[in-house]
């Protein structure tokens, strides 16, 4: 692809169109997963990084400047994308630390009745948010998330591409985080 064939691409992905959206993601999938791939070492991992990358990409497409190289550019996300992978997994593995102590002092304190209650209410209003979603988004979403199945597994199940598969996986997390985030999930 040349660079003026590159920068209409960018433009009309800029504007929203979403196949021009899915043909960007496509043409530097491979580079980015493979420099994720090499950081990481799993490739769970990498793949959920990547659809990270691209979701910032997507997201910050206004940011770039055509100076620079649009890769070099994607890179440069995906670099700070896996440094905040690891900066989130070190404080994991720090918190897990208080968190063995924790369970110990959780177990003698179970829940109360009131707590249950609560974080099952929590539990419906989430799931009501997820079912009022597209059919799509919500399948994705079940795949994805509840059932913890791979890019490929779901690919294969609902017998779509695993690019198209990346792309929405990585909307469905955004339109879900939006109205979470919004408070549509609160009741009226």
């Amino acid at each position: 692809m040349n660079d003026e064939q590159l920068f209409s691409l960018i433009q009309k992905a800029k504007e929203k169109d979403q196949k021009a959206q899915t043909r960007l993601i496509n043409v530097f999938w491979v580079d980015v997963f493979s420099f994720v791939m090499k950081k990481v070492k799993d490739e769970n991992d990498a793949d959920e990084i990547t659809v990270n990358v691209f979701s910032k990409v997507l997201s910050k497409l206004d940011m770039y400047d055509p100076h620079f190289q649009f890769k070099t550019w994607v890179l440069t996300i995906a670099q700070n994308t896996v440094i905040d992978f690891w900066r989130k997994r070190s404080r994991e593995n720090q918190d897990m630390d208080v968190t063995e102590n924790l369970e110990e002092v959780k177990n003698q304190f179970a829940k109360s009745p009131e707590e249950l209650m609560i974080s099952d209410e929590e539990h419906h209003k989430i799931v009501k948010v997820i079912e009022s979603l597209d059919v799509n988004y919500q399948d994705i979403i079940k795949l994805r998330f509840f059932e913890e199945k791979s890019i490929k597994e779901i690919a294969e199940e609902l017998g779509i591409s695993v690019a198209n598969t990346k792309v929405r996986v990585m909307r469905a997390k955004k339109v879900l985080a939006e109205l979470l985030k919004d408070g549509e999930f609160e009741e009226d």
